[in-house]
């Protein structure tokens, strides 16, 4: 499989260095030098027990390697009928931005990597590829090889958002393609946002789009992030998301990851916590049936004093669906009094669906709260025969008890349209319904 990227890279290098972002291209052949030592990680590999994205790589994808831009009516599809929510909307085709709807406040920059490169070099500088390259793997490498594009993201210091960044991301392709993007998001200090990103596939073709991303994620001192992941795919997507993020002193970062519909996903995120009292809230669930396959992958390195972190991920899955979590604390000896909790919950609703789950915590000082823990199980039998006998039907007590299963974290959006809208597209999943937003072209 190796072998195949490694002369697609050797063959198209002028043509891939001249249609990226500048900034990609200083690291483009050290990555690569990497990648050919590496190669990609095997299910012996212990980050990759499960890894269900390595099954798929002797495809024979396609690359937008010229950057085509590929025609879409905005219109037709880039709105988004959550009322009140009242979002910035940016809409992202592959690794392309194509439009950006509402007003952008002064100062706050969004755009695509190869603007920023040109337009805002200093704040490249300083930051991309610091995190990414302390924690960088085989996939990391890979992506850096080959990527050209991806977004921007900046809220200066003292700037709290009023509203929403709303990035919706379409795959979009009629032939076997793989996407790569590399994106950088940064909120400075005392600032304050929150993001929503969608993930769809508009592909009609029974063909495959796999999309590589790799995403920085920087919070300074004092600063707030609320980032919100929703997929909503189909079978034929395959993703693999690594995304590394820095948390400065009395940063306070919530992510919610969220897995309504989907092909293949694996998901890598690394949490730093390098500021005292910084606070981190890491989670999603997993809402899984068919032949679904949805692997989570989180390390939390506490590397100061004083700082909190919340886990919790859960999983519901039916059918064939198969689904990994494996998360790992890590105290440092400099992180004392650090107070550091994961759980994850799963609901196996069939004989066949599978999960595997792996919650560690290293701990290397005293004067610490930590704990973790998993549990794997079915329906509560008692309470669906309790429901029952309420007059509820066994279909829509099976509904109500997963519901609430999946409540912790649905209650965590503090955005209360979105959450309204994220509980109702819940439901609808959960009742065998497509999860479809109103009106949304996409879903």
């Amino acid at each position: 499989m190796k072998q195949q990227y490694i002369q697609l890279y050797q063959q198209t290098h002028s043509a891939i260095s001249k249609h990226s972002a500048t900034c990609f291209n200083e690291y483009r052949q050290p990555s690569a030098d990497k990648f050919l030592q590496m190669g990609f990680p095997t299910n012996k590999d212990e980050n990759y027990l499960y890894c269900p994205t390595l099954n798929v790589l002797d495809t024979n994808f396609g690359f937008n390697i010229n950057q085509i831009t590929v025609p879409i009516d905005v219109k037709e599809l880039f709105h988004c009928s959550v009322q009140g929510l009242n979002s910035i909307v940016v809409a992202v085709v592959n690794e392309q931005i194509i439009s950006t709807h509402g007003t952008i406040p002064n100062n706050v920059i969004i755009c695509s990597m190869k603007e920023a490169c040109i337009k805002h070099p200093n704040l490249i500088k300083q930051y991309y590829n610091k995190v990414a390259t302390k924690h960088a793997d085989n996939f990391t490498h890979f992506n850096a090889m080959l990527v050209q594009n991806g977004l921007f993201i900046y809220i200066p210091k003292q700037c709290q958002l009023s509203q929403p960044i709303q990035i919706i991301r379409l795959l979009h392709s009629n032939v076997d393609m793989m996407v790569c993007s590399r994106n950088l998001l940064i909120v400075d200090e005392e600032a304050e946002a929150k993001i929503l990103l969608c993930d769809h596939n508009r592909n009609k073709h029974q063909t495959k789009i796999f999309h590589n991303i790799v995403t920085e994620v920087y919070t300074n001192n004092n600063s707030k992030l609320e980032l919100y992941e929703l997929e909503s795919s189909n079978i034929n997507t395959i993703i693999h998301s690594q995304q590394f993020v820095l948390q400065h002193t009395n940063s306070n970062t919530n992510i919610n990851q969220l897995t309504l519909n989907n092909g293949v996903t694996h998901k890598k995120t690394v949490v730093d916590l390098i500021g005292k009292h910084s606070n981190l809230w890491l989670g999603g669930m997993v809402l899984n049936d068919k032949e679904q396959r949805t692997e989570n992958h989180t390390t939390i390195n506490h590397l100061a004093p004083c700082c909190n972190s919340q886990e919790l991920y859960r999983y519901i899955l039916d059918n064939q669906a198969q689904g990994a979590f494996s998360g790992k604390i890590v105290v440092s000896e400099a992180a004392d009094n650090t107070q550091a909790y994961q759980t994850n919950r799963n609901l196996v609703l069939t004989n066949d669906a599978k999960i595997n789950t792996k919650p560690q915590l290293e701990i290397y000082t005293d004067n610490v709260k930590c704990g973790h823990g998993a549990t794997t199980g079915q329906l509560d039998q008692t309470a669906l025969f309790y429901m029952q006998t309420r007059g509820i039907g066994v279909d829509e007590a099976k509904m109500l008890l997963m519901l609430a299963f999946v409540a912790d974290v649905i209650n965590n959006i503090t955005i209360e349209t979105l959450r309204e809208r994220l509980r109702m597209m819940t439901e609808k999943r959960l009742r065998g319904e497509a999860s479809k937003c109103l009106n949304c072209n996409l879903c």
